[in-house]
């Protein structure tokens, strides 16, 4: 079982790529690809995009930590302004925001939040049972 991935970003939109980038890296080098690995890496460019965009608290940072037990990988995002939940919203058709817990609750086999002493964490968990697979497949001969 690989060690967790675990990172920081400035609460600026403009490092949510590199965080994306990050953590499409994290899930090629742990073997996760295709469609689980896209749809993990949208769920979490919509929940550091929501940190970033809705935290309150200045000069904060945004953590991200995955991790991987088995078949199932945890993403969680957290940040320090613990008072604002999460709450997902209806939209508009016509509205271009408000989506993302939406989408992620698509995505994710599950994905809820919780709050520490100094933050609020939203997480989503997502099974990875294609990396299984491809571990356990015969060698070609």
């Amino acid at each position: 079982m690989p060690e967790p991935e675990i990172f920081r970003i400035p609460k600026r939109r403009q490092h949510v790529p590199a965080a994306r980038h990050r953590i499409r890296k994290t899930l090629a080098n742990w073997g996760i690809t295709g469609e689980v690995a896209d749809a993990i890496t949208l769920a979490a460019n919509e929940l550091i995009t929501n940190a970033v965009a809705h935290c309150r608290v200045g000069h904060a940072q945004v953590r991200i930590t995955l991790t991987l037990q088995g078949a199932e990988l945890l993403l969680e995002v957290a940040d320090p302004d613990r008072d604002r939940l999460p709450r997902p919203h209806n939209s508009d058709p016509d509205e271009e925001h408000g989506r993302g817990l939406t989408l992620v609750a698509g995505l994710a086999d599950a994905w809820g939040h919780r709050t520490e002493p100094y933050i609020k964490c939203v997480w989503a968990r997502f099974t990875v049972t294609e990396r299984l697979e491809a571990a356990h497949a015969p060698a070609d001969l």
